[in-house]
């Protein structure tokens, strides 16, 4: 049985996975990635290193494939969205660092956009608001301030799947520059009505059309993976999607109503709404979820939570509490509560439901018998109480509430978080017995373009529970710690004003 494999560009390292035709895992491959921070509220990557990565971890997991006899079916990309990498395509070569989702310094000019009033066409297209998250500002600023040339005939400027995808079929040798609707709907520049770049969009942020991919559709072939270039592969590249899209469909997310969060670097709440675009939603995104060969697309309301399983890192890195992130449950586990300590980790500002970039972190709440682990619990409640903001904003727009959260991501396998966020939810939250969701989501969009499965329905089957963790607190206890945390939110956003 041949076997799919998703390259996963993640934000804090690069993985290779793959599964075979039932969706089973068969092989994993992981690089951690260098976080770079030039100045407060910048956040790059090195594009060289996110390539080297890729290449390592899919000669890895390739070699071990080949070794077991196992042949390779299809490749698909999934990938950190709105992260920005410049490159000259006659070269191969990068023209500046990438600028990381989290980098906050287009902030000002998101606010100046914001009051010249261009928030409400843009939000009408995009099904964005202005802020320095996404890719458009961004890419006004290389071409501004990161001093690359705009008319430079080989500049390429794209979203990390943009790069990986064409180096993959073969870099300055015949590499395919293509993009899909789900990374495209990430970047401002990108008609979400239409499907298509908006004329309008790049002309406001100084972005020409014909420096941006081809976009083409989340599922179907893109071209053949140089065997020199990935590891050995010589497969089919037929799928791509962003994290957090990929996750949706790896849920098996296909009906309108269902919905899943990714316990990440930060925490995404998708929630499918079907096939037509629904008005601006206060708090929230609308997003395409992904577009399959037939052409069927599918939008997705989305809360985008910055900092979660970032600040696990932080308090790795940045206080040396823990040695390792998988120390954070079981030291957070180890004392009953946080003793009314709360962690706003806004390092970077608030996303959803209160975009608001000038907020800063705050740690609320210390007395002299804090320790430790009252710091590591209070950074896993910190996620859970962050979702439930994101979850009431879409209960609110959709008029019904959810009956069930899937969950995944790295912080998923705490069992303290999924039964704390139960609890605050008062629904069940369910996780897979596979929590690489979102690179099983992009073997899934790779597969189904080339024959592997035939339809999304298939896919439905191959969705296993691991644990359901069912709400134990009361509702009034949930509510009062919900209200204490907006309190400590409330600081955190006046202390940025």
């Amino acid at each position: 049985m041949p076997a799919l494999i998703a390259v996963d560009a993640g934000t804090t390292g690069v993985r290779a996975f793959a599964v075979d035709g039932e969706g089973r895992p068969c092989g994993l491959s992981y690089r951690e990635l260098t976080q770079h921070f030039p100045r407060p509220g910048w956040v790059e990557h090195d594009p060289e290193e996110i390539w080297t990565a890729v290449q390592t971890t899919l000669a890895a997991l390739a070699g071990r494939l080949a070794d077991d006899g196992v042949a390779v079916a299809a490749v698909g990309i999934t990938n950190q969205r709105e992260t920005v990498v410049a490159w000259d395509r006659r070269t191969g070569r990068p023209l500046h660092q990438a600028l990381v989702w989290q980098d906050r310094r287009t902030a000002d000019r998101c606010d100046a956009l914001r009051e010249a009033g261009h928030e409400p066409a843009v939000r009408a297209a995009t099904g964005l608001v202005l802020d320095p998250y996404f890719s458009a500002t961004k890419m006004e600023w290389l071409l501004s301030e990161g001093g690359i040339d705009p008319r430079n005939p080989d500049l390429a400027l794209g979203t990390v799947d943009a790069w990986v995808a064409w180096n993959l079929t073969g870099g300055p040798d015949g590499g395919v520059f293509v993009t899909d609707p789900s990374n495209a709907s990430r970047t401002l520049l990108y008609d979400i009505r239409s499907l298509s770049w908006s004329q309008e969009l790049c002309d406001l942020f100084g972005v020409p059309v014909g420096v941006l991919p081809e976009v083409r559709p989340s599922s179907g072939r893109i071209g053949l993976c140089d065997p020199a270039r990935a590891g050995g592969v010589a497969a089919p590249l037929s799928g791509i999607a962003g994290d957090q899209q990929a996750a949706l469909f790896g849920h098996a997310c296909f009906t309108p109503g269902m919905t899943k969060n990714t316990y990440g670097t930060g925490s995404f709440v998708l929630m499918n709404v079907g096939p037509k675009m629904p008005p601006p939603a206060a708090g929230l995104l609308t997003t395409v979820a992904w577009t399959l060969g037939d052409g069927t697309t599918a939008y997705a309301l989305e809360g985008a939570v910055f900092v979660t399983g970032a600040a696990i890192q932080w308090l790795r890195d940045g206080l040396g509490i823990i040695g390792s992130a998988a120390e954070t449950g079981p030291l957070a586990a180890s004392v009953p509560d946080t003793e009314g300590v709360f962690l706003v980790p806004a390092f970077t500002g608030m996303g959803s439901p209160y975009w608001d970039p000038h907020a800063r972190g705050a740690l609320l709440g210390l007395t002299r018998t804090v320790g430790r682990a009252h710091l590591a619990r209070a950074a896993v409640e910190a996620m859970a109480h962050q979702t439930r903001d994101v979850v009431e904003a879409m209960q609110a727009v959709g008029g019904t509430a959810i009956s069930e959260l899937r969950a995944d991501g790295g912080a998923a396998v705490m069992d303290l978080l999924c039964q704390f966020q139960a609890d605050l939810l008062g629904v069940p939250v369910r996780r897979p017995t596979v929590t690489e969701t979102t690179a099983l989501g992009a073997t899934y969009l790779a597969g189904l373009a080339e024959g592997v499965w035939s339809t999304p329905d298939e896919l439905g089957g191959y969705w296993l529970l691991e644990a359901e963790f069912i709400p134990t607190m009361g509702r009034k206890d949930a509510d009062r710690r919900q209200d204490a945390w907006r309190r400590a939110v409330d600081r955190a956003r006046a202390f940025g004003t």
